[in-house]
């Protein structure tokens, strides 16, 4: 990426790599840690997975080594699970979404 992208929330310059400016990552970490049940819902996604796979199928006559497959089914669905729930926490912090007033920055 080059020199000179600005900050998606506070609109300040950020060199490298990087999407948001330091401050903004930090104040997300912060507030995302409000939100840290979340993954109980990709350990519970996952879990569901692993019992269908792994123990419904065998009872249904699926041989056991494709019935294996569901723990590695199991991991990618809290995988995907964690990616879809971050990309919702960062679009619903930077909307300001159940953020105090005083500290959504105003966009000039």
């Amino acid at each position: 990426m080059p020199d000179g992208i600005e900050c998606p929330r506070c609109h300040a310059e950020v060199s490298g790599v990087q999407t948001w400016c330091r401050d903004c990552e930090r104040e997300f970490d912060t507030w995302s840690r409000r939100h840290a049940a979340d993954v109980i819902w990709a350990v519970l996604g996952g879990m569901v997975v692993v019992i269908t796979a792994g123990m419904v199928l065998p009872i249904l006559g699926v041989p056991w080594i494709l019935s294996t497959t569901g723990a590695f089914a199991g991991f990618a669905t809290i995988l995907g699970i964690a990616r879809w729930n971050k990309k919702r926490r960062r679009g619903q912090f930077l909307r300001g979404g159940s953020m105090p007033r005083a500290y959504v920055p105003e966009k000039t």
